[in-house]
């Protein structure tokens, strides 16, 4: 049951939680704690109520048993604990309830300061959003402070498809069992995971198309495991033209299927880690002498182009 009573010169509000626990506040003036019990026990009413015991859990505290409580695919992961770990130095150890959003506004310039690109930052940015989201659906803090913030604009370039020149340049200057993969990637528009995660048993060469229902994703520690692809709808049915379904064939004939019936492996057999593949196209296209923004990413661009260019919506 609420009450009021003296304490000292000042007036002292008793209330309960929903939950039975005891709560007080003081005040200066026994008006302004009857305004406060008065909001209390209507927002006890209405499902409002928020403990203010509560938000005195840290950022790090809070974010970090949320965190461990989601169903994340390991990049996912990865890239939410990486962004956390930016903003911990800075916001880390303060009580959710007193996280202004002036604070963020001046977290979003530090980072910014300390040359971090526009789309990082809206990474690191979207990880606090979703935590502080988290806090409120938990009742911890009332309100997010994630409002009204203003992020560094991102200029996106124009995207100059590769042309077929440029793709046998890299496709050239790659160790001879990457060619095959450079150009599969440029003749299918698949993604890096889906590419390396190609297995013989989704190559359907009658038909010359191929299944895509998972990629291969390389998790930051531990081996490279099988996992859906990036979304919905990335699962299909990929027609591929002669030329394409040949490049498979030859290569699979010089380098034989790996573990799991993989495609595209490295001289051991096994997968393909990505930060190594990756590392091996860009020596490719120094050796090439292609503009240092290509990338593998690019072959699916060079698709896209190609396909536009037969009439293709």
């Amino acid at each position: 049951m609420a009450s009021i009573d003296r304490y000292g010169s000042q007036w002292r509000a008793r209330w309960r939680t929903p939950d039975g626990k005891s709560r007080s506040k003081v005040f200066r003036r026994k008006l302004d704690a009857e305004r406060w019990l008065t909001s209390v026990e209507h927002n006890k009413l209405t499902g409002g109520y928020v403990d203010p015991q509560a938000g005195k859990v840290t950022f790090r505290s809070f974010a970090a048993d949320w965190a461990s409580r989601q169903v994340w695919r390991p990049a996912s992961a990865a890239v939410y604990n990486q962004s956390l770990g930016r903003v911990y130095p800075t916001i880390g150890d303060r009580p959710l309830a007193q996280l202004r959003t002036s604070e963020l506004q001046a977290l979003v310039r530090k980072l910014s300061d300390a040359g971090l690109a526009p789309a990082t930052i809206e990474t690191t940015y979207r990880a606090v959003v979703a935590v502080l989201k988290a806090a409120v659906t938990d009742r911890v803090i009332a309100v997010s402070p994630a409002v009204g913030i203003k992020l560094p604009r991102a200029d996106r370039p124009n995207v100059n498809p590769l042309g077929a020149d440029r793709v046998l340049a890299l496709a050239d200057a790659v160790p001879a069992r990457v060619r095959a993969a450079v150009l599969f990637a440029a003749g299918s528009g698949l993604r890096m995971g889906e590419v390396l995660g190609l297995t013989v048993d989704r190559i359907d060469f009658l038909r010359r198309t191929i299944t895509v229902d998972r990629q291969l994703v390389t998790p930051p520690k531990g081996e490279p495991t099988f996992g859906p692809p990036k979304t919905k709808a990335s699962h299909r049915v990929v027609p591929l033209a002669q030329v394409t379904v040949d490049v498979l064939a030859a290569h699979l004939a010089e380098f034989p299927a790996g573990r799991d019936g993989l495609v595209f492996t490295n001289p051991r057999g096994e997968p393909w880690r990505r930060n190594t593949f990756t590392m091996l196209v860009a020596q490719a296209r120094t050796a090439a002498g292609l503009p240092e923004p290509v990338t593998f990413h690019d072959l699916r661009h060079h698709f896209a182009s190609v396909l536009i260019a037969a009439g293709c919506s």
